[in-house]
């Protein structure tokens, strides 16, 4: 009898034995998961100095910005740098339309720079331009677009002063 009571006994601890490491299981296999990968983290915008200058209307500090970031394979960054030529106290038209002609080679539907061009193109005198310009926004906006629009008042006050460039109030 004492021989049984023993093996019971030893039975009963080993099923304990099993059931207190099927316990513990779901926790070891947890901890024994690999490491979720970080989130990754947002493309930083490299032009986004450039373009607080240019909110602020900083035009020296946004050519410096442009210059030192220099991504002349950028269609942005010739849009902004066109732009930032083009406003100046002093305007280099023929720079802002250097860099307007690089955006536009690179990225032939960049609103921005067709804007912006179009209004150098009013800039010059150049009202065939600026309506090829104008034409060109209208195929590229899927809809009414600010650039459209933008450009549209800008080829109408042009009209509306005798083919005179008129900036925007």
């Amino acid at each position: 009898m004492m021989v049984a009571l023993f093996a019971r006994s030893q039975a009963m601890k080993s099923i304990l034995c099993v059931l207190l490491v099927l316990a513990a299981a779901p926790a070891w296999a947890v901890d024994m998961t690999p490491p979720s990968e970080p989130e990754a983290a947002a493309p930083v915008d490299k032009l986004e100095a450039a373009r607080r200058h240019i909110k602020a209307r900083r035009w020296p500090e946004a050519i410096t910005e442009l210059k030192r970031v220099n991504d002349s394979g950028n269609a942005d960054w010739n849009n902004l740098m066109g732009y930032s030529l083009r406003k100046q106290a002093a305007p280099d038209l023929a720079g802002a339309e250097r860099h307007y002609d690089a955006a536009l080679r690179i990225a032939p539907t960049h609103r921005g720079a067709l804007e912006y061009s179009g209004e150098l193109a009013l800039m010059k005198a150049d009202l065939a331009k600026a309506e090829q310009r104008l034409a060109a926004l209208a195929r590229a906006c899927a809809s009414a677009c600010e650039e459209y629009a933008d450009l549209k008042k800008a080829v109408d006050r042009y009209k509306a002063a005798g083919n005179k460039f008129v900036s925007a109030p």
